[in-house]
């Protein structure tokens, strides 16, 4: 009887766990973007101490998040400042003056490195560039036994390869629910399989924590040359 109420108990239990893990998985990945998101646009608010005593802004104090109605207010400016730039990008004068801070950018040292990776893999995540992501890929890391999926970024030669006198193609490996960050593997051409799913699959799978997996189209092969 103990037994057939413990099959039962599990055989429910595992059955709502896969009804319910999806839900789960979206709403955490949800509040994790959003909690970012907002710690971003809160700063949109720097002139409100000017104006306002702390206790009128902060829950407990200038080093505590701001009050929700606050931190709406922020979203709703960056939101609108963002539309007021899309708007901006559609007009002559506005595309040259969006190109004008582009290319100042570009001329700042070491914050160029940063920008111009971080635009690339914007442009990657936003539209499947397949000149920034040209497939998707699995390697072992960070330790042998453990894979991890990335994206092929490049097969050409580097000084490193010429180095270590291997061919190494270049993964960037994202961290996930957030893909914007991660890792640049350099990783031997023969340890590198490539998988038959496309950029966008790849990036929905690492976003969605595994949940969203798509089906197997074609058993892997290994990167060629």
């Amino acid at each position: 009887m103990n037994k057939s109420l413990l099959a039962q108990f599990r055989a429910n239990f595992l059955t709502g766990l896969v009804i319910v893990l999806p839900a789960v998985i979206s709403i955490s990945v949800i509040v994790f973007l959003f909690g970012s998101v907002f710690n971003v646009t809160d700063k949109l608010l720097f002139f409100l101490p000017i104006f306002l005593h702390d206790r009128w802004i902060y829950v407990n104090g200038a080093t505590d998040p701001m009050f929700w109605y606050w931190r709406l207010l922020a979203f709703v400016l960056a939101v609108a400042l963002t539309c007021a730039v899309g708007v901006a990008a559609r007009n002559y004068f506005g595309k040259k003056m969006i190109e004008w801070v582009d290319r100042a950018l570009m001329h700042v040292p070491f914050l160029n490195k940063i920008y111009g990776a971080t635009k690339q893999v914007n442009e990657a995540l936003t539209s499947g560039n397949r000149e920034s992501f040209k497939t998707v890929v699995v390697v072992e890391f960070p330790h042998p036994g453990s894979y991890s999926m990335g994206f092929l970024t490049s097969e050409e030669q580097s000084e490193a390869g010429a180095k270590v006198k291997e061919k190494l193609v270049c993964v960037f490996i994202p961290t996930t629910p957030n893909p914007t960050s991660g890792f640049l593997l350099l990783v031997p051409e023969h340890k590198v399989t490539r998988l038959e799913m496309s950029v966008a699959d790849g990036i929905k799978y690492i976003i969605s924590l595994g949940a969203l997996a798509p089906g197997v189209v074609a058993p892997p092969d290994r990167v060629k040359s």
